[in-house]
């Protein structure tokens, strides 16, 4: 299985457009501890010729452009063969308003989720441009499913998307009770070495999560917060990171001692602009990287 983090910061980006917090400031002075990142999301492939994205932020034009496996083979060609969405918040979707030049396409995600997208925003009707332009394949939590290509042939790769700690993405906050599919991880498992990947980047607490990144080879995980009150220490707002569905890294119950026991591959993505982890001389990065993790940057491939 192969997989390459297209991007790997949180929905501003890094730097963001209207952010001057330290590390803005320094990625924007070309500081060398710190790199630029396009928002979240995953590219992965048995073959590594065709490709499912796993999230399609605004951003996905430009990862697709820096990104030679998902380039045109044709005249009219894209080999990403789908997207699969694992909720409904803008930096998760935006870029699917991009993928609309007369592209098929198929699109995984809850049916929450698709409802989410497909009935209550008008905009859903420029992915519908022809008959059979988006086909929409329902995922049900904890079912796996096995995904195809557009011609209805196998890829080699088995889904099972399971609900996360979360909540409803801000736009939609009014608009229903809160589900169980609203956020979802995913595990991916390759059918041909059995080898599984987790990528969860929005997790509101760990309860429930342990036994599902326990066995796994490669763990993705949210990175947006290295501590509870980040935004508010810097002055940059008034929420806590476990308040916007963010369980933070550091301290005695973050992520990173609650999860110290995982033999996997552990990675950090979907990091927000604040956090000191993206400084590659910070004493946050250095206990990140002497517990085994690892920290995402745009490009990062792996294969399992």
């Amino acid at each position: 299985m192969f997989v390459r983090i297209l991007g790997s910061a949180a929905g501003g980006r890094f730097p963001q457009w209207n952010c001057a917090c330290p590390n803005c400031a320094d990625v924007r002075r070309g500081d060398p501890a710190l790199t630029p990142r396009t928002q979240d999301s995953i590219a992965v492939s048995a073959d590594g010729e065709r490709f499912f994205l796993f999230n399609c932020p605004a951003d996905v034009l430009e990862q697709i452009q820096q990104t030679p496996a998902l380039h045109p083979r044709g005249p009219r060609h894209s080999p990403i063969a789908g997207v699969l969405v694992g909720n409904g918040d803008l930096d998760h979707v935006l870029g699917l308003f991009c993928l609309r030049e007369s592209q098929p396409l198929s699109l995984h995600t809850t049916e929450r989720v698709r409802a989410d997208l497909a009935d209550r925003n008008a905009m859903y009707r420029t992915l519908q441009r022809f008959e059979g332009h988006v086909t929409w394949k329902q995922l049900v939590l904890d079912q796996p499913f096995e995904l195809t290509y557009l011609n209805g042939e196998r890829a080699g790769l088995t889904v099972t998307a399971f609900a996360a700690p979360g909540k409803r993405p801000l736009h939609l906050m009014h608009t229903g009770n809160p589900s169980p599919e609203d956020n979802v991880g995913f595990a991916i498992e390759d059918a041909a070495s059995g080898r599984t990947c987790v990528y969860l980047t929005a997790a509101g607490s760990l309860s429930g999560l342990e036994p599902r990144v326990a066995n796994a080879d490669c763990v993705l995980f949210d990175g947006t917060f290295w501590s509870e009150s980040e935004l508010i220490d810097l002055g940059l707002g008034t929420s806590r990171a476990r308040d916007m569905a963010h369980w933070p890294i550091g301290g005695p119950d973050g992520s990173l001692a609650r999860l110290q026991h995982l033999n996997a591959r552990r990675i950090y993505t979907h990091i927000n602009n604040t956090n000191p982890i993206l400084r590659t001389d910070s004493n946050e990065r250095r206990a990140v990287e002497a517990a085994g993790w690892e920290v995402a940057h745009d490009g990062l491939e792996l294969e399992l």
